[in-house]
């Protein structure tokens, strides 16, 4: 389990997360390769806080790359759910025909 410092000074913590969401992959003939990163090597998660927030983590298999959390409105939090080929939460749903063209 991971813990961030955001810049406004929460900390968050990757088992307080309500709900979490995977990044979606695709094989590239040699690689999976991250929907949401489209590298290798770099990879991405959805976070629902206690709070209701959405946060992102993200990480990378590159050597001397630090992990890092970044908040996420609900716009782009519903972009990623769409892009990673996730359902909708209740909260989000209303958004789709928002994003979506």
């Amino acid at each position: 389990m991971a813990t961030y410092r955001m810049e406004d000074g929460s900390i968050l913590k990757t088992e307080n997360a309500v709900k979490s969401w995977d990044e979606d992959t695709w094989w590239n003939g040699h690689n999976h390769i991250s929907k949401a990163t489209e590298t290798q090597w770099d990879h991405q998660r959805l976070h629902k806080s206690r709070k209701g927030r959405y946060w992102l983590e993200c990480w990378s298999q590159m050597q001397g790359v630090k992990n890092r959390a970044e908040w996420q409105s609900p716009e782009d939090a519903t972009r990623w759910l769409l892009l990673n080929d996730h359902e909708l939460p209740e909260d989000l749903a209303h958004l789709q025909e928002e994003v979506e063209e």
